[in-house]
């Protein structure tokens, strides 16, 4: 009778966040993310597994089920640091190297536009965030959290995310890759917004 072959970790990972994520529309951005670390890093030397588990575990902390729902430890809940204190339990379980378990803790750490990646797995990951906020794909992102979202009760507030996006997000990309594959995002979103304001005028709600 043959053996089992033992189930490597990203399949482990992958699974799981399709088990985690809520809403599920949260799941899709770890394989895009991940795909998108691929081009960004493409020419320049990282361990591909780091990124991998970084790009899955990241945004773990919202998630509903993994944060609070009680709006005033909502509205002071630190998502990273949730995902950090949770991450080594879970990639220990899905089999993930134990020493690289700090790699990818350092990543998840400085993944956001706001912060500085001390290491290329961690500028690939937080790089790639960065193109998942802009274009189609972060319009869409953005819009669904309307009326769910509490800091997104109408279309005014999201529109003023995306405007800020727009604005400050392609000043923070650090590599060169990174700003070819953002240039077409960029044009897209600068022209979505364009057409709300010629289409809402003053009356967007």
């Amino acid at each position: 009778m043959e053996l089992e072959q033992p189930v490597g970790f990203r399949p482990h990972l992958d699974t799981l966040l399709r088990r985690l994520a809520r809403p599920p529309d949260k799941y899709g951005h770890q394989p895009r993310l991940y795909l998108l670390t691929r081009s960004v890093g493409e020419g320049f030397a990282y361990d591909d597994d780091v990124v991998y588990a970084a790009a899955f575990l990241h945004d773990l902390g919202v998630f509903v089920g993994q944060r609070p729902e009680e709006p005033e430890l909502l509205a002071g809940w630190d998502h990273v640091r949730y995902a950090v204190e949770q991450a080594p339990r879970l990639l220990r379980d899905a089999g993930f190297p134990a020493a690289k378990i700090a790699a990818v803790l350092r990543a998840i750490e400085t993944h956001q536009p706001a912060d500085t990646p001390e290491s290329m797995e961690a500028t690939v990951l937080r790089d790639a965030d960065i193109l998942e906020q802009l274009g189609a794909i972060g319009i869409l992102r953005a819009t669904a959290k309307v009326g769910r979202d509490t800091r997104y009760p109408t279309f005014t507030p999201v529109i003023a995310f995306l405007e800020r996006n727009l604005h400050e997000l392609p000043g923070a990309i650090r590599l060169p890759t990174t700003r070819a594959l953002a240039a077409p995002r960029i044009a897209r979103l600068r022209a979505f917004l364009a057409g709300v304001a010629e289409e809402a005028g003053p009356e967007l709600f």
